[in-house]
């Protein structure tokens, strides 16, 4: 399995942003352009860039989607975009815009019927976002904890067809504290899918362990803003 790299854009009020274990006012600004901060990563050689619609998750409705369609279709890179989708409507909005991949969160546990008949129609150009607290699904950016165990669901919609998932330890979300790789390498163990490991990298070192674990790729946030590395840097790492 091929390891990837996702620079994230976490996007407020058109800002490039960071919260600190999803808690809205805990929050950084880094640049005032979503598009020239992923220019900034795929001048760096990225492939993908990870787009997070803060506000549209917490209203429940797109709001920075005009951002994300220009990194689409301005720059040669890939995008997966999550925050504020939670129609079939808004999935093809991005789908037939030039998006890559739409992710499926707070849906999954909410509605999972929806999420399901997505995957069906769209196949791999839905990943499931699995965010977690203490091994159970976290919900609605994260302000609300369900009872859903997170690898059960990530069990049930890998039989319904998901390829692909995201999983984020929201302890280690922004904390720079090392990812959760034993939580990230359960999942992808009970999913046997594509998992990528979300929160908490801070180093090279944490990138190269989760390359050689069982996992497909990692999203890195502040401790690309907070230059604790490079994206060239970081896939320096991973080729070798």
């Amino acid at each position: 399995m091929s390891f990837t790299l996702y620079p994230a854009i976490d996007m407020r009020a058109g800002k490039c942003v960071r919260l600190i274990q999803g808690d809205y006012n805990k929050e950084t600004v880094y640049g005032d352009s979503p598009y020239e901060m992923a220019k900034l990563f795929a001048e760096q050689g990225a492939e993908w860039i990870h787009m997070v619609d803060l506000d549209g998750a917490k209203a429940a409705q797109r709001i920075n989607h005009e951002h994300v369609l220009e990194v689409a279709s301005k720059l040669p890179v890939k995008v997966q975009i999550g925050g504020g989708i939670r129609t079939e409507e808004d999935v093809a909005f991005y789908l037939k815009r030039g998006v890559s991949r739409v992710i499926l969160g707070s849906a999954a546990v909410s509605n999972p019927a929806f999420v399901k008949e997505m995957l069906r129609k769209y196949g791999n150009k839905i990943a499931i976002g699995i965010d977690a607290k203490d091994g159970y699904v976290a919900t609605e950016g994260w302000l609300e904890t369900s009872n859903v165990k997170a690898t059960e669901l990530g069990k049930e919609l890998a039989a319904a067809g998901a390829e692909v998932f995201i999983f984020t330890d929201i302890a280690t979300d922004g904390m720079l504290s090392g990812p959760n790789v034993k939580a990230v390498t359960e999942m992808a163990s009970a999913t046997g899918k594509e998992v990528i490991a979300s929160g908490g990298v801070s180093s090279l070192a944490d990138i190269e362990e989760l390359a050689v674990a069982n996992v497909a790729g990692a999203i890195v946030g502040k401790a690309l803003y907070t230059n604790q590395f490079t994206v060239r840097e970081a896939l320096e790492v991973t080729a070798r």
